[in-house]
Formats: structure tokens, sequence, C-alpha cells
């Protein structure tokens, strides 16, 4: 896990200042990893360290910290004694309240240490774990002798999701909680979308979706899901002009076949039209929404697959 500065933009810019609550380290079981976050508001809270009773007293705490005007806590709970839970583990829970000045304080990438608690001298084991992650742009969460490290995440993988019907609302849903993705999410006008859009979901109303292709970033990731088999071939034809991470097209085979027949008569190749999967998702699960958002989230989060169709390494080995 890392912190994630543009969640926490996004957050701050909704809500005004949040507390940030993350496991800096563990004992023994616990319901989620050192590294873990959640971002808490007076009226809300995104992110999770592993629901139940923890998460519940740790919103409350939070809560009243933002009350409070209080900029820092560290909490050791023993989860049985404290809480009542079967798993025998500790966590140590801190507690950073965020706003803008502290955003515009975080390092772009790299590891993130500061003193929480404890002695004003950085421990060498955070030395050495910046001096590693500067120089191999790895690293894990850290705490040690009151001080917390951790990874900054790098900039979200940019996705464009075209089309706000039944099937991009479904994915755009399943997506968007992670934090992994920056969603890009086009469609003909305002009202093709759903009144509440979820957050990290930047909503582009366009009266002509193929005329934003150039907006995209030539390495985004890309999911054709519109109303009009016209505008899907479309946009394909424009994307493989433009450039792309990776495409998927809604579709059964018959569709794509016609759709191979006719981006072939407007000038590419088939090597170059193969990079566009169809179908997306996994075709046993069936046609519901919810069941292509389930197999296109676990094409887009399985490193070893390049198309957005359930990788043939789900069911044997790479």
């Amino acid at each position: 896990m890392a912190l994630i500065p543009a969640a926490l933009r996004d957050a701050i810019g909704r809500h005004g200042p949040v507390i940030r609550v993350v496991i800096a380290a563990h004992q023994g079981s616990s319901p989620r990893e050192a590294g873990a976050s959640m971002l808490v508001w007076p009226g809300g809270q995104s992110g999770t360290i592993g629901g139940g009773a923890l998460e519940f007293a740790a919103a409350a705490r939070a809560r009243a910290m933002l009350a409070a005007g209080c900029a820092r806590q560290v909490e050791r709970t023993p989860l049985g004694p404290a809480l009542g839970q079967c798993c025998g583990g500790a966590v140590t829970l801190v507690y950073e309240r965020m706003d803008a000045e502290a955003l515009a304080a975080l390092p772009e990438t790299g590891l993130h240490a500061r003193r929480v608690e404890g002695r004003a001298e950085m421990p060498l084991a955070v030395a050495r774990a910046l001096r590693a992650a500067r120089g191999q742009g790895v690293a894990a969460t850290l705490w040690k002798s009151g001080w917390l490290a951790e990874p900054v995440a790098p900039p979200a993988r940019a996705l464009w999701v075209w089309g706000a019907g039944h099937v991009g609302r479904a994915i755009t849903a399943t997506l968007a909680p992670l934090p992994d993705f920056a969603i890009t999410w086009v469609d003909t006008a305002p009202e093709r979308f759903p009144a509440e859009v979820p957050h990290g979901v930047t909503p582009l109303p366009v009266p002509t979706p193929a005329d934003a292709v150039p907006r995209a970033p030539q390495d985004a990731e890309h999911l054709i899901l519109t109303y009009s088999h016209a505008l899907d071939l479309e946009l394909c034809h424009r994307l493989l002009h433009h450039g792309f991470g990776r495409a998927g097209l809604i579709g059964s085979a018959s569709k794509w076949a016609r759709f191979r027949a006719r981006l072939r008569a407007l000038g590419h190749t088939d090597a170059q039209i193969a990079r566009i999967a169809c179908p997306i998702g996994t075709p046993a699960l069936g046609k519901h929404p919810q069941a292509i958002a389930v197999g296109v989230a676990a094409a887009l989060l399985t490193p070893c697959t390049t198309a957005m169709e359930t990788p043939a390494c789900q069911t044997s080995p790479c």
C-alpha cells in the first residue's frame, strides 16, 4: 500500500481538512496490512483499514480529532482485549490531519518519511530505506522508533471509459474505489451520467465523443462501451491512429469480425487491430453489467495480461 496524493487532493477539495488513518505496523493477525489507510471527514470516509470494530472506532477518533483541531495521534490497539475481536493481533494506527498545506509538502514520488512521535533523530533503518527508495524505486511502509515512512504512489493509471450506459456505470462503480486508476468517463451529454458520479471519476460530456480522443494520454487505457456501433467503430479507428496503452471493446465475436474487416478497410494492419481486445471481461460470467464489470476489473488488475480479456494465467501458469 502507498500514500496516494491524488486521493488526498480529491478528498480535501471536496470536504476540506481530513484525517488520514494508516496502519503503521501490526503484530500477529490484523484486518489489513501495514500501509492500509482511510480518509475521514465529518460526514463520511473513503478507503478502509479492514472494517469492523477497529475501523468504526478509528473513524470516531478521527472525527473527534477534526472537531478538536488535533494534528496527529498514535494509537496502539490490542484487538482482542480492546475491541473483543477474535484475531489475536495488535495494530499501531497513526492519525494525521491533512489539508492543502500538508498536501503541498508531500513528495511527488519516493518515500515520505516523518517523525510522528519519539526521538527527533531519524532512525538508521529509515535513512537506509530512503536511500534504497532513491536508488531502486522500491519501498514499503516502515514504522521505527516513532518515525513513519511510506511509499508515495506514482500517478494513477489513466483509464478512459467511453459510454455511460448500464455497463459503463457498472465498470466505473467497480473500478472507482481502487487507488490505481484515474478515470475519465465520456458520453454525449451531462444527463447521460448518474446524478452522483463516483469519487475519482471525471465526467466528460462531449457532443461528438470521438473528438475527445486527442485529449487522452497516448499511454491511456480505454474501454469502449457506447450505445452506438458506429461510434464504437469510430473510436477504435481514431484510437488506433492516436495510440493507447490498452483498449477493449464490448461486443460479440460476430461484431468484432465485422469491425476487423472495417478497420482493415480504413487502413489498419491486422497487428494493429489485434491490440484491441473484444470481447472484454469473462464471457463465462454472463452478460449482466456487473458480471462484465467483474471480468474487466480482474483483467485490468492482472499484471500478466496485455488485453482487456481475462488472461489465460488465471487458469494456468503464465
